[in-house]
Formats: structure tokens, sequence, C-alpha cells
């Protein structure tokens, strides 16, 4: 594998591990803020969606899909679901961003240059190396955001649907139970214990 099939490669794994947190799940479980910011399932996605486009059409002098408007009035609104956006909706729009941003990739060179207008003027010339990472490391940062609040709706949890990265057969509520025992010993209440001196 050379460098850009690589780094496709975990943008991959990154795209399908997040895909993968709203299988299954209702409008409702989709869409309910589920902390104090607002955050959901169906915003993450639709906001990955559109990072992902926009850094991979515009930033390379592609277009958005369906010529979507790069810029917003509400700095938010990509990461909330409107009403008549439905669950398919959104999906529908994550995969053409991943069709754009696998088009984009496919055509061009690593050190392909690009320009991101939004970022600070010391820092907005990049290549497609540049670009690459920093959407992998978003999705990558939205996905584990995704996995803690599909753990809290059914617990469901792990990397993917084949492969969750997490052992088979464990005793979490022992293993929780172990942590909370540990979590316990530094509770303001009771004092906070001596380090350990090995």
């Amino acid at each position: 594998m050379n460098d850009k099939d690589v780094l496709h490669s975990y943008l991959g794994v990154a795209r399908e591990s997040l895909a993968w947190k709203l299988e299954g799940l209702t409008e409702f479980e989709a869409r309910l803020p589920r902390t104090p910011t607002g955050t959901s399932l169906l915003g993450l996605l639709k906001h990955v969606a559109f990072v992902q486009a926009g850094y991979l059409g515009p930033v390379f002098g592609r277009p958005m899909p369906d010529g979507a408007p790069l810029e917003r009035a509400d700095p938010h609104a990509d990461l909330v679901a409107t009403a008549e956006e439905s669950l398919g909706s959104v999906l529908a729009d994550f995969g053409r961003s991943c069709e754009l941003a696998d088009a984009t990739i496919a055509d061009l060179p690593l050190d392909a240059k690009g320009l991101v207008p939004w970022w600070p003027e010391d820092r907005r010339h990049v290549t497609l190396h540049t670009v690459l990472i920093h959407v992998i490391a978003e999705i990558n940062r939205h996905a584990g955001q995704a996995d803690i609040l599909r753990e809290g709706i059914d617990g469901a949890a792990g990397l993917r649907a084949e492969s969750s990265n997490l052992p088979e057969n464990y005793d979490w509520p022992a293993y929780v139970a172990r942590v909370r025992a540990i979590a316990d010993l530094f509770e303001p209440s009771l004092g906070t214990p001596e380090p350990h001196q090995g």
C-alpha cells in the first residue's frame, strides 16, 4: 500500500465506524440531544458529511454535492437535522460526501494544492495530504463521541459491527465496579489517599 492508500483506508474505517452508530435507531433516538450542548447522533453524521464534502470538495476546486452551500448563517446548522431531513436523507448525504471525497482522493496526488479559506492566512494553503489527515482526525473524534452516545442508548459499543475491538464474554459489571471502587477512593468527602510508594 502506498501512503495515499493507507490514509484512504483509515478514512474508510472512521466513516464506517460513525455510520454504524446509527444502524437500527429510530428517528427519535437518532435526533435526541444527548449532551448539554445538544449533540445528537444524527447531528454528528450530518456534520461529518458537511465537513468531508467541504474539505475534499471546494478546498480543491470541486463543488459541494448537489450544490449545497459551504457558507451558513448559523455555525451549528450542520449539527442539526431539520424536521424535513430524515435519517435516510442524512445517510444519503453522507454517502454523497463519501463519493466526492473518494473521487478527489483518486484523482489528485497527495501533494495537490488546495486552499482552506476559513483557516488563518498562514495555514490556509494546504496539500491533499494535510487535508486527509485533518479529515481523518475530525471523523475519528466524532466517531468516538458517537460511540459513547450510542452505548448510552442500548449498550452497543466498539469500533465496527464485525470487529468491536472489545473483549468477548467480558464481565463488564465487575470491571465497572472495579473502576468505580478506585474512583471512590478519591471522592472528596473521603479525602485523597496517599500515593502508593513502590
